[in-house]
């Protein structure tokens, strides 16, 4: 008599694990989506502020002197950000699992563009400054692309501004 009671306690015992063990899994499964969204609107609201930093920064009065250098540091978590010296513009993009703007719309934000683009289940966010038309874009000296991604380490950034005749020369230079 005694041996089938401890039996059952360990039969108990291990029903009320794997219960718990389930209950848990399925407030993770329902939790775990929404703080992803959560932390991917985060990201993208810090990156907004961060462009419209660069966008403050090159086109502050104070920087309009040729020889002006600024020395920025950048943190990736999530997407990448593309200096296109070719275009003359910043360009960040980064997938997630909502929209963060009217997605297949063009979003103006000043001078930051957002869209958003809908494949399948995830969607894209892209955030453009298009700088093309007072400025000339460069990195190391050249008219080039660069692409940085996540990453743990921050980049270091120095932007220059080398004066010009036609367009102002703003070069990057990354570290």
């Amino acid at each position: 008599m005694v041996n089938s009671k401890r039996g059952q306690i360990w039969v108990e015992t291990v029903l009320y694990t794997l219960i718990a063990f389930i209950l848990i899994s399925l407030v993770l499964s329902i939790a775990r989506p929404k703080i992803e969204e959560i932390r991917d609107n985060a990201i993208l609201e810090q990156t907004a502020e961060t462009m419209r930093g660069f966008d403050n920064l090159i086109r502050s009065p104070e920087f309009l002197d040729a020889g002006n250098k600024r020395e920025i540091e950048l943190g990736l978590k999530k997407g990448y950000l593309k200096i296109d010296g070719i275009n003359n513009q910043l360009a960040f993009e980064m997938e997630c699992g909502s929209e963060f703007s009217e997605p297949g719309q063009d979003v103006a934000d000043g001078n930051l563009i957002l869209h958003t683009r809908q494949v399948g289940e995830v969607y894209h966010v892209n955030m453009t400054i298009d700088y093309d038309s007072a400025y000339d874009f460069t990195i190391n000296g050249e008219n080039e692309t660069k692409q940085l991604g996540a990453s743990s380490i921050p980049y270091t950034i120095f932007i220059t501004n080398k004066g010009g005749s036609d367009k102002t020369v703003i070069d990057f230079e990354i570290n």
